[in-house]
């Protein structure tokens, strides 16, 4: 028997010492409760510290003890503390008293225990409607849809119960965090059958759903059905189209949302900010941020943690800095959305003196927080410092490594020419590795030329993902430039023979000018100035090549003659976005371009002359992170 230290105004259950089947026998000092000889298997083979401390005053009566217990659940954050609070409520009072059962059935499922939670449901008599729904609101929380549905047939089948607004919400949330649209679909018919779609919360969790699952029109039919909407309502519809490609259609919807007389919440900045992010229109995040400070919101973390991502997205990343420098109080998300704009422009030691600033805050990093961390390193070439924030992560914050920060370490590795290493490290992971830490190795084996490892990361690619035909074409391009023409044409030939089609996406790059995006593709004829285009890009070419420059020929991947080549090269996209942009705007202004695809050697080493020659800053965000080109050097030291 377990002694337990007494007093006339607690019940005191120490911790520390208990382990598996442990027998905890609890008195009541006011002697109103029957809590003496109460056995209990609470724990597991860990030892746990700290203790439960109820408060039970002797001059108290049961609804003084059933609200301690309540307390004690809601604030319940260990599996272990849950079990005893269940063992006192067992003994102590009903399951029915205060809805404490239903309490404790959300607490279970909240720490992950589906099985106790359905355990104890099953156990409490005269269970309600509220009841059913906490249940399937828990096993919601976590995506559990299958126990979701099951608690939900059973409560409509075997207990003739219709389902409210609430069960149907919890429902639609699962089906989002399971990816599941064919059961949103039969849920949107239930509250369809039930009439519950003049309920504006179901609707809007459907339009959200909708959007989620990439349909934005049915979401758009079923906003424009509602008899009223409401500033949620309005709020998906402008982060819906963005989410599915169509920012320019969010910024519309917004424009309509102030027509009817909605005054823009903390959630439409958000949503606007993100649309913004989309549609890369510089001129639209002054006024997203005009808006913000108009309507009181700047104070407000979420909406400017979206402000400063959007700036960093946008190339402007001392914006990103300001926006940061304002806030009182940035939180964790705050604090990592920073880091993150650190990381994709290359600033791996302003990331790490970040970091540092956050842990002496007091603020504790998350799994988030580390791969962006990573990212910047990476993307800096720390490996030291990647190394070492691998290790502590685990080691002092106590965040297991996932396979995205597996994925980081292997192209950390990969980028500083240890491909060894890095294959040594997939090899050892705890969890198989996925195409993500293949494609990091895969391509660092593409950047170093690496043809017998790259094969062997290929075949793993290939085992993964047989019809992604991306893996087929980069070993192809890494046979293509080690001259290894007929291997090439052999991954060619085993790609039509799997019928995998070659449908690589154009190479394009986009540039703002007069609050409008303007695109080009390679030697693009399309501009109404073109000519003057095409000239001011020879004239540039011409500049470079008289101080030096050699084109990098090698980044044609094709068998042709060497001045074919050079033509091929000297008219991609970002060169000519790069010669408009010295056309159209002012010296002192940078020149921003976005590209959608990795940018070329050739590409990169003309950009640091023009930039040296014309005295020019130029900015340029590819599918990997952002260059800043300035006085011939780019940020990123040649490493990318």
């Amino acid at each position: 028997m377990t002694t337990l230290p007494s007093s006339s105004s607690c019940l005191l259950l120490p911790l520390s010492h208990l382990c598996l089947n442990t027998r905890i026998f609890i008195s009541c000092q006011c002697r109103q409760h029957p809590l003496n000889l109460v056995p209990y298997k609470l724990f597991t083979k860990k030892r746990f510290h700290g203790a439960l401390h109820l408060q039970c005053s002797p001059r108290s009566g049961p609804e003084t003890l059933v609200s301690t217990l309540i307390l004690a659940v809601s604030s319940c954050s260990s599996v272990p503390r849950c079990h005893a609070i269940h063992a006192h409520v067992i003994k102590s009072v009903n399951y029915s008293d205060g809805f404490i059962g239903d309490q404790l059935v959300s607490c279970y499922a909240k720490l992950g225990c589906a099985k106790s939670a359905q355990q104890l449901f099953d156990e409490m008599p005269n269970k309600d409607l509220v009841s059913w729904n906490n249940l399937i609101s828990g096993f919601s929380r976590k995506s559990l849809l299958d126990k979701c549905l099951t608690a939900f047939f059973r409560m409509k089948f075997d207990f003739d119960m219709q389902p409210n607004e609430v069960t149907l919400i919890a429902l639609i949330s699962a089906c989002i965090g399971c990816g599941t649209v064919d059961m949103g679909n039969y849920v949107h018919g239930i509250a369809l059958k039930l009439g519950l779609l003049l309920e504006v919360k179901i609707v809007n969790c459907l339009i959200n759903m909708y959007g989620k699952f990439g349909y934005p029109d049915a979401a758009c039919q079923l906003f424009e059905a509602m008899p009223v909407q409401n500033e949620v309502s309005w709020n998906l519809m402008v982060s819906v189209p963005s989410q599915n490609g169509f920012p320019e259609v969010g910024i519309r919807n917004f424009n309509l949302m102030r027509m009817t007389g909605f005054r823009p919440d903390d959630g439409t900045s958000v949503a606007l900010s993100q649309a913004c992010g989309n549609l890369g229109v510089g001129k639209l995040a002054e006024a997203i941020h005009g808006l913000v400070i108009s309507c009181g919101l700047s104070a407000n973390v979420t909406v400017a943690t979206a402000l400063l991502d959007l700036y960093a997205k946008l190339g402007r990343l001392n914006d990103s800095r300001k926006v940061f420098g304002e806030l009182i109080n940035p939180d964790r998300v705050s604090w990592t959305a920073m880091l993150a704009g650190y990381a994709v422009h290359g600033h791996g030691k302003e990331a790490v003196e970040l970091f540092e600033n956050m842990i002496m805050k007091g603020v504790q990093p998350d799994h988030v927080t580390f791969v962006h961390l990573l990212n910047a390193c990476s993307h800096s070439g720390l490996v030291k410092h990647g190394k070492n924030y691998f290790k502590i992560m685990s080691q002092v914050h106590r965040i297991e490594p996932r396979l995205d920060h597996y994925s980081c370490m292997v192209d950390l590795l990969g980028r500083s020419g240890l491909l060894n290493d890095a294959y040594e490290l997939i090899t050892s992971m705890p969890m198989e590795p996925n195409s993500g830490v293949w494609g990091a190795l895969f391509g660092a084996c593409r950047v170093y030329g690496n043809i017998e490892l790259g094969k062997e990361v290929a075949e793993r690619l290939f085992a993964l993902e047989p019809s992604d035909s991306r893996n087929y074409i980069m070993l192809s391009n890494m046979y293509s430039a080690a001259g290894l023409w007929k291997d090439a044409s052999k991954v060619r030939t085993l790609m039509k023979d799997r019928g995998l089609i070659r449908n690589p996406k154009p190479g394009c790059s986009f540039i703002e000018h007069k609050s409008k995006i303007l695109r080009f593709v390679a030697d693009d004829r399309s501009h109404p100035d073109s000519e003057k285009i095409h000239k001011k890009l020879e004239e540039l070419i011409g500049k470079i090549r008289e101080a030096g420059f050699v084109s990098k020929t090698e980044c044609v991947l094709h068998d042709v003659e060497e001045e074919v080549r050079e033509d091929m090269i000297s008219k991609h996209s970002e060169k000519l976005a790069i010669a408009f942009g010295i056309l159209v705007t002012h010296a002192d202004m940078p020149i921003i371009i976005t590209k959608n695809l990795r940018i070329c050697g050739d590409c990169h080493a003309t950009t640091k002359l023009i930039s040296l020659i014309e005295k020019r800053t130029i900015i340029i965000r590819d599918a990997k992170r952002f260059h800043h080109f300035a006085n011939g050097l780019c940020s990123c030291g040649d490493y990318w």
